[in-house]
């Protein structure tokens, strides 16, 4: 019974993750401008990296045959989606902040720049 509702869970993770790639990959060709991608791109790394690496955790818990080795397979699934999660964040901030303040990326179109009038330079 355990085994069931391990694998449902997991295999919903991995449709999940599924879906999450399919919609980073049309908003990597649809979104106007580089910040607006970079957030697509972010949300196909977590959504559609750690979420899948989750399901794959619990689906070797599961699985019975693996033996003890499903221990150690669902424990490097989950350290590897909780690091994916941290790093994958801390390298848009980053890349966004190096396009933002190098002036590298068009900020066309855009609504509104918080960082321009945190810096004085709303004129842009």
């Amino acid at each position: 019974m355990i085994d069931m509702v391990l694998a449902s869970a997991g295999l919903t993770l991995i449709a999940i993750g599924v879906f999450c790639d399919f919609v980073a990959a049309i908003g990597l060709i649809r979104l106007p401008n580089f910040f607006t991608r970079l957030h697509a791109a972010t949300v196909g790394a977590i959504g559609g990296a750690v979420v899948p690496m989750l399901g794959a955790a619990l689906l070797a818990i599961g699985y019975e045959p693996l033996g003890e080795t499903r221990f150690i397979l669902a424990g490097v699934a989950f350290t590897t989606s909780i690091v994916t999660m941290i790093l994958s964040q801390a390298g848009s901030h980053a890349l966004a902040r190096a396009a933002y303040r190098a002036r590298a990326a068009p900020l066309q179109p855009i609504t509104y720049d918080a960082l321009a009038e945190k810096r004085g330079d709303s004129s842009e």
